[in-house]
């Protein structure tokens, strides 16, 4: 994740020393350097995941999705944070623009791998897009009060459940989040609902954070103890940028390595079937039993001969009339729950 200026403390804070060297923005860094420790675990899982050795739609779904989520949203809460701490009491145009590039541009980057890496579904809106993004949304509201800022994330949180239209199914619109279509990709974090949580933490940070200061001020005989756990994960959120562009390619190339000495085991075809199947059907979220849907096809394409080719990849999904027909029989027998 990227870097956020929670080492700037805000000018009128300045006279208390201890703030720099420890206590709450230091914290800051921590929680951000946890929240990196937290990404690579669930990274590390997709890697297995795209390598064979964990069930295919382990990261995205049940408790993996919801990780991932809680984990997008505490980068998001630690940037708007950081935003005030960074821009209190008057904004620093060069600062924020410098900032703003680095993360502009490692976002581009991150689009341009994945393009080559995996065309089908790279990813043209993630969580650097989404911080970059709502960083300028920010600055409107840096002068507001508080509560605008949380009634604003309260809004943003809420129109994905209500303001889906077809107009924003248009790719020049995927990164709004109101697509009635959800996009493929790796990592979609859209301005919608994704700039909620970080609104929310430049909400908390304009609100909170000065009695934090005053309240958690650490005492001078104290600080080595904090500095024994808070100073690696500190480092690491300082940092956070640079291991967020570093990290993945290390961890996909150590499970590679490890592959080509233990292979991961060959899947069952028609289980790998239902799986991609079903957790196709449920991001459509369908008004039918995927289940049935799924076991149904599964069926008839053996029972017509056409599993294995299709395994193989010598027949079209999309212009197949065989599959079509398929298809439309088993959505009806899903439907009438037969």
């Amino acid at each position: 994740m990227p870097d956020t200026p929670a080492t700037t403390i805000d000018e009128a804070l300045a006279p208390q020393p201890s703030m720099r060297r420890s206590g709450r923005i230091d914290l800051l860094d921590a929680l951000r350097g946890l929240a990196l420790v937290a990404m690579a675990i669930y990274h590390f899982t997709w890697d297995l995941e795209l390598f064979g050795y964990v069930a295919a739609g382990t990261a995205g779904t049940g408790g993996w999705r919801l990780f991932a989520r809680l984990i997008a949203s505490s980068f998001l809460f630690l940037a708007g944070y950081s935003l005030v701490l960074g821009h209190s009491p008057k904004f620093r145009a060069r600062p924020f623009l410098w900032r703003f590039a680095k993360i502009a541009g490692a976002a581009a980057l991150i689009s341009i791998a994945t393009w080559f890496a995996f065309p089908d579904s790279f990813i043209f809106f993630g969580i650097l897009h989404a911080i970059a993004a709502a960083s300028l949304v920010g600055l409107v509201f840096l002068r507001l009060p508080p509560l605008v800022t949380f009634l604003a994330a309260a809004a943003a949180f809420a129109a994905p459940l209500y303001l889906r239209s077809a107009f924003f199914d248009t790719p020049a619109f995927w990164w709004v989040g109101l697509s009635e279509t959800i996009p493929r990709s790796n990592d979609y974090v859209p301005l919608l609902p994704w700039l909620a949580p970080f609104l929310l933490g430049l909400g908390a940070a304009k609100l909170f954070h000065p009695m934090l200061v005053a309240r958690w001020r650490p005492a001078q005989g104290d600080e080595g103890n904090r500095k024994l756990w808070i100073r690696p994960l500190a480092f690491g959120g300082r940092h956070s940028l640079a291991i967020y562009l570093i990290h993945q390619p290390l961890l996909i190339g150590l499970v590679y390595a490890f592959s080509l000495v233990v292979p991961a085991p060959v899947p069952d075809p028609a289980q790998a079937y239902r799986q991609n199947c079903e957790r196709a059907c449920n991001s459509q979220d369908p008004a039918i039993s995927c289940s049935t849907f799924c076991g149904c096809t599964l069926d008839r394409l053996k029972a017509q001969n056409l599993f294995e080719d299709l395994n193989q990849g010598k027949i079209d999904l999309r212009t197949d009339e065989r599959i079509a027909r398929i298809a439309t029989q088993c959505t009806m027998e899903a439907q009438s729950g037969d």
